[in-house]
């Protein structure tokens, strides 16, 4: 039986137009965090309303849930792959900028940028 061939980077990557991760960690003691923030909310938000847009699934955009991400103190926030861009946002509002300029239009949210 001949081996299975290894899945390469760039047809993973080719896979999804744009990974978004959500830092929805959750800090013990007070610690500023993401998850404080309503950040599993709003990534059920944008899974839904990727969705509802028609946006969601091969070729199109996949929203994720991250552990942390390290930038707590400036979250909440997501980084928008394959263009590596962070954000923050507030709230459902920023979420839909967000949708529609980046993913949708290709063009990156300047004000909501970190």
């Amino acid at each position: 039986m001949p081996a299975a061939s290894p899945l390469s980077i760039e047809s993973f990557m080719n896979y999804y137009s744009h990974h978004v991760f959500f830092c929805c960690n959750q800090r013990e003691g007070g610690r500023v965090c993401c998850n404080d923030k309503g950040a599993s909310a709003l990534r059920d938000y944008a899974k839904q309303r990727v969705k509802e847009l028609g946006l969601a699934g091969k070729g199109s955009a996949r929203i994720n849930q991250a552990g942390c991400l390290d930038r707590c103190e400036e979250g909440p926030c997501i980084v928008v792959y394959p263009e590596g861009v962070w954000y923050t946002y507030v709230d459902e509002h920023d979420i839909d900028e967000i949708i529609e300029e980046h993913l949708q239009h290709g063009r990156v949210v300047e004000r909501l940028k970190l």
